[in-house]
C-alpha cells in the first residue's frame, strides 16, 4: 500500500481525550470525541451540539469536513445534521458537532464517547466566468433522477 501524503496542521486540546486518529493506515477520517462534563441526552427527533475541545490551525487551501459516524447512524439513527459541516482555514474557535436523532429513542452521550468523524481535505478556489452559453455534455440538463433506478 502507497503511504498517504500528510500535512502538519497545529492544534490545541482542551478536552483531555486523545487526539483524533486514522483507525487504520487506509482511513481517511478521524474520530472526533464528545468534550462533556456530564452526559447529556439527546432526545428523540432532538437536536443538541457537542463540544470537542478541540482547535485547529488548518492550512489555507485546506478545510475540515465534519461527517457522521457509519455506525452511529445505521445502529442508533445519530447523524450530523449539517453534513458535511466545514471547517474553514481561517476558523479558530472550537469544534462543535451538531448531531440530530433520528430515531424515536433518546440517546446518551458521555464524554469521550466517538460522536463524529473529520476528514482534512485540499479543496480549491474558483474563479467565475460569466457567459451566456456552456457547452454540451452528454448528461445536458438532466437532474434528479434522470437515470432511472437502476
Amino acid at each position: 500500500m502507497e503511504a498517504k501524503k500528510t500535512i502538519q496542521v497545529k492544534i490545541v486540546n482542551r478536552s483531555g481525550n486523545a487526539l483524533p486518529s486514522y483507525a487504520t493506515p487506509a482511513s481517511a477520517g478521524m474520530d472526533l470525541r464528545a468534550n462533556i462534563q456530564e452526559p447529556v441526552i439527546l432526545k428523540a427527533r432532538g437536536r443538541i451540539i457537542v463540544p470537542t475541545g478541540l482547535f485547529i490551525e488548518l492550512p489555507v487551501g485546506f478545510e475540515a469536513q465534519i461527517r457522521p459516524r457509519s455506525g452511529l447512524a445505521a445502529k442508533n439513527g445519530i447523524t450530523v445534521l449539517n453534513s458535511p459541516g466545514t471547517i474553514d482555514a481561517d476558523y479558530r474557535g472550537e469544534i462543535k458537532i451538531i448531531l440530530v436523532n433520528l430515531s424515536d429513542e433518546d440517546f446518551c452521550i458521555r464524554n469521550g464517547d466517538r460522536i463524529a468523524q473529520m476528514v482534512v481535505a485540499r479543496h480549491e478556489c474558483v474563479e467565475w466566468i460569466p457567459t451566456e452559453n456552456l457547452s454540451d455534455s452528454e448528461r445536458g440538463d438532466g437532474g434528479f433522477g434522470h437515470t432511472g433506478k437502476q
